[in-house]
C-alpha cells in the first residue's frame, strides 16, 4: 500500500473534521473542541505513524495507543473507522441507546486498546504495559494522547517517575496543549504551566511541536526515540476547535453541539478548505 504523502494527510485532517462534526451533530452530544484539537495528531499516528491495524492487532508485537483524554473520542473513532476497524456507518449510532460508541473509550469497539475516561488513568496505563514490552522483549511502542488539563490529576506524575525509572524509551507521551479546559483556561484553574520544565524534571527527552501542522508531526515522529532509555514526551501546541473559526479557542466549545445553522457554517468552511487543497495539489 502506498504511504501517505503529508499533503494525502492533509486532506484526510479536513475529511476527519467533518465527519467528527457530522457524528457529533447527528449524536446529539460530543467534545467538539478537544476531539478537533487532536485529529492532526490521530491522523499522523494512524496513517503514518504507528504499526497497528485491524490485520495486525491481536499481534503481540502491534503498537499500542491509549487515549487518555477519553472525552474526545469522536475523533477517535472517526480515525478508526476510515482505518477499517468497524464500518462508518457504525458511528451513525454514537451515543444511542445500547450501542457500543460512547462517550469514551471502550474495548467493545473493535480497536480500542483500554477503557479511559476518568482522567489521568490512560499514563499509567501506558506506562505498565511498556514495562511489561520491556520484560517480554517486545519491539512494540506505547503512545498515549493526554489533554493539558488532565495534568492536574496527580497520576500522571506518579506515572511518570516509574517511566524515567524503568528507561522506557518504547513509551510515546503526547500533550495535546490547546490550553483550555472545560471551566477555563488551563493556566487560570490550575497553574499548569512549565511544562517542558516540568516534564524534564520528571526524566522525559522532551521535543515541541506544532501539533496541527502535519509536516512538523511527521518529522518529528520520525526521530522517536529522543534519546535511548528516556520517555519520550511531545508537547504539541494545538488550537482547541481547530480547522472551524468561530469554534477554535472558544471555552463554550469544550462539550457543545453545534446548531443548524452552526453546523451548516462549519460544513462550509471545511468545504472551502478541502477545494482549495485540490486547487493546490490540482487533485480537481
Amino acid at each position: 500500500m502506498r504511504q501517505l504523502t503529508t499533503t494525502d494527510l492533509e486532506l484526510k485532517s479536513i475529511q476527519y473534521r467533518k465527519k467528527t462534526l457530522a457524528i457529533i451533530k447527528r449524536a446529539k452530544a460530543g467534545h467538539t473542541g478537544g476531539s478537533l484539537s487532536a485529529v492532526d495528531i490521530l491522523n499522523v499516528l494512524y496513517n503514518r505513524v504507528m504499526d497497528v491495524s485491524p490485520h495486525n492487532f491481536q499481534d503481540a508485537n502491534r503498537d499500542r495507543y491509549i487515549q487518555s483524554k477519553g472525552h474526545s473520542v469522536e475523533a477517535l473513532y472517526v480515525v478508526l473507522a476510515d482505518k477499517g476497524f468497524f464500518p462508518v456507518e457504525d458511528l451513525d449510532s454514537l451515543n444511542q441507546y445500547r450501542s457500543h460508541y460512547i462517550g469514551h473509550p471502550t474495548r467493545k469497539v473493535n480497536g480500542v486498546e483500554h477503557n479511559t475516561g476518568a482522567l489521568g488513568h490512560g499514563l499509567p496505563i501506558a506506562v505498565g504495559t511498556a514495562i511489561s514490552g520491556k520484560k517480554d522483549g517486545r519491539s512494540f511502542r506505547v503512545f498515549t494522547l493526554l489533554g493539558d488539563g488532565e495534568l492536574e490529576e496527580g497520576s500522571n506524575w506518579e506515572a511518570s517517575m516509574a517511566a524515567a525509572h524503568y528507561e522506557l524509551d518504547n513509551l510515546v507521551v503526547i500533550v495535546d496543549y490547546n490550553k483550555l479546559q472545560i471551566t477555563g483556561s488551563v493556566a487560570d484553574v490550575a497553574g499548569v504551566v512549565n511544562l517542558r520544565n516540568k516534564f524534564e524534571a520528571f526524566g522525559y527527552s522532551v521535543q515541541e511541536v506544532d501539533g496541527n501542522n502535519i509536516s512538523e508531526l511527521v518529522a518529528l515522529f520520525e526521530q522517536l526515540p529522543f534519546e535511548p532509555g528516556k520517555p519520550n514526551l511531545v508537547l504539541a501546541h494545538t488550537t482547541k476547535g481547530k480547522g472551524v473559526s468561530f469554534i477554535e479557542n472558544q471555552i463554550d466549545w469544550h462539550h457543545h453541539v453545534p446548531t443548524d445553522h452552526e453546523f451548516a457554517t462549519a460544513m462550509q468552511e471545511l468545504d472551502a478548505a478541502e477545494k482549495a487543497w485540490g486547487n493546490q495539489n490540482g487533485s480537481w
